[in-house]
């Protein structure tokens, strides 16, 4: 039997019928997705990590790039020049000192353009690396999307479920109510004892602690709803449970050893880490690069001078000893390598006891839902009955309320049932991950994660804002 709303279900299980709201009236789980996915501040933080990762590929393919520089420099310089000279004669030489000044305006001009040719491959191993940690990011970004889905169908459902557990709390206020006025009546005429008037009073106070617990309940639920979603709950619609992707818990394991968002992650991070000791061995290579200079310089050792030039110059760079601080850097590259392979292997664990703990939660709720409702039906005949034996005499006031009271404990555990349906479907969506806005077509134009990237990846310079315009919940 497909599984109905909350409410209905309840309802039917106590044998009365109450109409809902019609859904274009109410806020469907879907509408309530789709304005999380557009407005949640966690899910917009990390939509801006993937574009602060996405500036690690223009920062490492700058490594190609020539670098161009212009310096200059002016002052003033105040000196004098003294020349001795000696006079040839025919006896002895006669000796002469000239002094000028040399008070003069000096500058330099120079124009300086830098061409790597060759960085030891660190230009290559960096740029895949960066690669690498974009693919990675993007992976944590469909993680927190389908976190923060996640927390949103918890919160919506959690609503509808503390509102069915008021309801039914509140009923059972009343009904207690009309028992212990009831027992006070025969109490008063005979029929039963004052043990029997303390048993109702005693139920009664106990229901209204419940029914008050419950209230509170139902405050913080709306306040999670409002948290997560980013509105307050207004005549919420009970939604279906998700239709399974999978159909045994040994295929939810497989595909979310695979496809869930965090093994992906994993997988990149230990690429990347991988790349990095490339970079590492790098710095012991040689490297070589162009330069190309002009320059003119003005009254730089006495006044009315100019020289001006130019000057290609290859340099090429071999790495002899460094202090070992080079070569430590590679270890220590290989040994995080080496962990990140590990935190794969976890992440795949840890993905599929989550895929298998989902499949058989939702297993389990499943099979819930259908005792409890027999549970329920057999309650109320148990119930019936009691009440009757007791017009006789031949059941006690506390037979009565004990029945009552199993009655509504099975209709308290059809709601939490369904809500363990509906909540274990999408959780078991989230650990093969399919639990993404593309995958439920949330009404909402997709974010495109790839937008900035490819604004920034080859751009050689601009200050500017290339951020992708937000989606708008419609």
């Amino acid at each position: 039997m497909p599984f109905q709303n909350f409410r209905y279900l309840a309802c039917a299980a106590a044998a009365a019928t109450i109409a809902l709201p019609a859904a274009a009236l109410g806020q469907t789980l879907q509408e309530a997705l789709a304005f999380a996915y557009t407005n949640n501040p966690a899910l917009g933080a990390a939509r801006a990590q993937v574009r602060v990762v996405d500036e690690n590929v223009p920062q490492a393919l700058a490594g190609w790039r020539p670098t161009i520089s212009l310096s200059g420099s002016a002052g003033y310089a105040d000196g004098n020049i003294r020349q001795r000279s000696i006079t040839p004669s025919p006896l002895n030489g006669q000796r002469t000192i000239t002094t000028a000044e040399s008070d003069r305006e000096v500058g330099a001009l120079s124009a300086t353009v830098t061409q790597p040719l060759y960085r030891g491959g660190r230009t290559v191993a960096q740029t895949r690396r960066a690669e690498n940690q974009v693919l990675a990011q993007r992976a944590r970004l469909l993680a927190t999307e389908q976190q923060v889905l996640q927390d949103a169908v918890s919160a919506y459902v959690n609503v509808i479920r503390f509102q069915e557990e008021v309801r039914l709390n509140l009923n059972n206020v009343q009904v207690l109510q009309r028992q212990l006025d009831a027992t006070n009546a025969r109490f008063r005429v005979g029929e039963i004892t004052r043990t029997d008037v303390a048993q109702a009073e005693s139920r009664l106070a106990g229901a209204r602690s419940t029914r008050a617990d419950s209230e509170g309940q139902l405050a913080n639920s709306r306040a999670g709803f409002q948290r997560t979603i980013g509105l307050a709950p207004n005549r919420l619609v009970a939604p279906q449970p998700l239709t399974t992707a999978v159909r045994s818990n040994e295929e939810a394991a497989q595909v979310a050893s695979v496809n869930n968002p965090n093994v992906i992650a994993a997988l990149f991070d230990e690429a990347a880490a991988r790349d990095f000791i490339d970079v590492q061995l790098g710095v012991l290579l040689p490297s070589a690069s162009l330069q190309g200079q002009a320059f003119r310089n003005d009254n730089q050792t006495q006044p009315g001078t100019r020289s001006t030039g130019q000057q290609i110059t290859a340099t090429l760079t071999v790495p002899l000893f460094q202090g070992g601080a080079e070569y430590a850097a590679v270890r220590q590259a290989r040994q995080d390598a080496t962990r990140l392979r590990q935190v794969v292997d976890d992440q795949r664990r840890a993905s599929t006891q989550q895929a298998i703990q989902a499949w058989e939660t939702l297993q389990s709720a499943r099979a819930t839902v259908e005792a409890t409702r027999a549970q329920i039906r057999a309650a109320e005949v148990a119930l019936d009955g009691v009440q009757r034996e007791a017009v006789v005499g031949s059941r006690t006031t506390l037979d009565v309320l004990n029945a009552e009271q199993e009655l509504l404990n099975a209709r308290v555990s059809l709601v939490r049932a369904l809500a363990n349906v509906v909540t274990a479907s999408h959780s078991l969506a989230q650990a093969v991950g399919r639990l993404t806005a593309r995958d439920l077509r949330l009404p909402v134009p997709l974010y495109d994660a790839t937008a900035y990237y490819r604004a920034v990846r080859d751009r050689w310079a601009g200050l500017g804002d290339y951020a992708p315009p937000q989606p708008v919940a419609n």
